[in-house]
């Protein structure tokens, strides 16, 4: 969706997904910490007007909000005076959810900035398309782990192959090739343990795999490759659902940081938070 404009000098960009749930069990999963981790990335929020919000994406790499505006379980704003980093206009995201017929919910996320010029637009609108893969994780939770405790393994290796082949070669180490949506996956004698069933695999240009997990525990794993700094990034995030979330994150964490160490050379494997900094 291209930047919307008004004469003030604001601008927006504007998402919306539906939720499966009620307002009360959608806004649990999008306005609280736990909630929020559950889905996208780790996150701090205050429940309240002038509460902090801190979204860590990585090593370095805090987000950093106060909420201006709180109205449980419809609608609530979070300010950044640092929006897209140095040098870049405020920005303000609001979150609104909209209860609809057949139990779900429509929620929306619009993030608006004040500007004279184009300068950032391309910048909000690879925010505004980088939520379409998060929401379908947070319909995943909600729908099947809503208010379980949960952790993330974050894992990122470079290439220097191009994005297709660098993509391929981690499917197919992980013995996840072909793919299609309902099929059930396996990695192979080797690879950190992972079962489940494909929940959706994105075409050949824009290279996206979910999977919903029973194996090393409830989750869903989500994977793609991504072009950075004229390499090609390769990312595994797998979220981890219930009681034993904890222990087995702390469990797999060093068995995949090693497999996909091995994967690459050792001096292209990185973590998510230095790859996004390199």
């Amino acid at each position: 969706m291209p930047v919307n404009k008004d004469a003030s000098g604001r601008r927006s960009v504007e998402v919306e997904t539906e939720v499966p749930g009620t307002p009360e069990e959608v806004w649990q999963a999008i306005a609280t910490g736990p909630g929020i981790s559950a889905w996208f990335v780790p996150t701090k929020l205050e429940e309240r007007e002038g509460g902090a919000i801190v979204m860590d994406f990585g090593p370095g790499m805090e987000s950093k909000a106060v909420v201006s505006a709180w109205d449980p379980p419809r609608r609530f704003v979070g300010e950044n005076k640092d929006g897209m980093g140095p040098g870049s206009p405020a920005m303000a995201t609001e979150w609104t959810v909209e209860a609809k017929s057949g139990g779900t919910c429509r929620v929306r996320v619009v993030h608006s900035w004040f500007a004279s010029t184009d300068d950032w637009d391309d910048q909000f609108e690879s925010v505004e398309k980088g939520w379409p893969a998060f929401f379908r994780i947070l319909k995943i939770y909600v729908a099947h782990f809503g208010g379980q405790p949960s952790e993330v393994i974050a894992l990122m290796a470079m290439s220097a192959e191009s994005k297709s082949a660098a993509w391929e070669k981690l499917l197919g180490a992980l013995g996840f090739a072909p793919l299609a949506e309902g099929q059930r996956v396996e990695t192979p004698h080797g690879a950190p343990r992972l079962r489940g069933i494909v929940d959706w695999v994105v075409d050949k240009d824009h290279e996206e795999l979910f999977i919903r997990l029973d194996e090393p525990t409830s989750g869903v794993a989500y994977l793609f490759p991504i072009v950075m700094g004229g390499q090609v990034c390769l990312s595994v995030r797998l979220y981890l659902y219930g009681a034993q979330a904890r222990a087995v994150a702390a469990r797999e964490a060093p068995l995949w940081q090693a497999w996909i160490t091995g994967l690459l050379p050792p001096a292209e494997a990185v973590t998510e938070g230095e790859a996004s900094k390199a």
